[in-house]
């Protein structure tokens, strides 16, 4: 299932991905270093949502309280939660 979640106070506006169980997959940002998250979505494409969460969950950028890093640890538990309703 191909799920978008729309950030809040960081550059990127958008992430999008799969998600397969909870395997997660095919991460874009919209918006963003570009690079730099090229190089997160590469990095974790294939982690199970648990495991975004626990490396990426409370990353902060500057002095703002999150990061498009924490935003995407965000996404992966919000998009675990509606697959479960789903089910």
């Amino acid at each position: 299932m191909r799920y978008e979640y729309k950030t809040e106070n960081t550059c990127a506006q958008l992430i999008s991905f799969d998600i397969e169980g909870n395997v997660i997959r095919n991460i874009e940002f919209y918006g963003g270093c570009n690079g730099n998250l090229k190089a997160i979505s590469k990095l974790v494409d294939g982690w199970t949502a648990e495991e975004i969460e626990e490396m990426l969950l409370g990353n902060t950028c500057g002095r703002r309280p999150t990061s498009c890093a924490d935003q995407l640890a965000k996404a992966v538990r919000a998009a675990v939660a509606k697959s479960e309703e789903m089910c």
